[in-house]
C-alpha cells in the first residue's frame, strides 16, 4: 500500500501563487506516476498535471496554460504542484494520486487540500 499525505493548500488572492506539496510513504518503489486533480463545488473531479516518477516527463490539462509546474524530489518521495497566476476559478480540493506500473488508472489518493483564491 501507498499512502499520500497533501499538504500547502489556503486562502490566496488572485494573482498569486501557492506551492502544494504530496508525501508518499509505503510501498512506493512499484508507483509509475503521480498526478494531481482537483474538484470544485458542484464540478466533477478534473485532472490538472502528472510527472512519471522515475524520467520526470510531465503531462498537464489545457487549462494550466503554464501556470502550473508538477515537479518531484525522489529522494523525499514527494512531488509538488507549484501554482501561478491564480484564479478563482481555481479555488476547488486538489488531490494527489498514484499509480502503480500494473495500474491504467490511479489507484492511491490522498485526502486532498483546500485552495481557495478571492477576486
Amino acid at each position: 500500500q501507498v499512502q499520500l499525505v497533501e499538504s500547502g493548500g489556503g486562502l490566496v488572492q488572485a494573482g498569486g501563487s501557492l506551492r502544494l506539496s504530496c508525501a508518499a510513504s509505503g510501498r512506493t518503489f512499484f508507483i509509475l506516476d503521480m498526478g494531481w486533480f482537483r474538484q470544485a463545488p458542484g464540478k466533477e473531479r478534473e485532472f490538472v498535471g502528472a510527472i512519471n516518477w522515475s524520467g520526470g516527463s510531465t503531462v498537464y490539462a489545457d487549462f494550466v496554460k503554464g501556470r502550473f509546474t508538477v515537479s518531484r524530489d525522489s529522494a523525499k518521495k514527494t512531488m509538488y504542484l507549484q501554482m501561478n497566476s491564480l484564479q478563482p476559478e481555481d479555488t476547488a480540493v486538489y488531490y494527489c494520486a498514484g499509480r502503480d506500473m500494473s495500474r491504467h488508472e490511479y489507484n492511491y489518493w490522498g485526502q486532498g487540500t483546500q485552495v481557495t483564491v478571492s477576486s
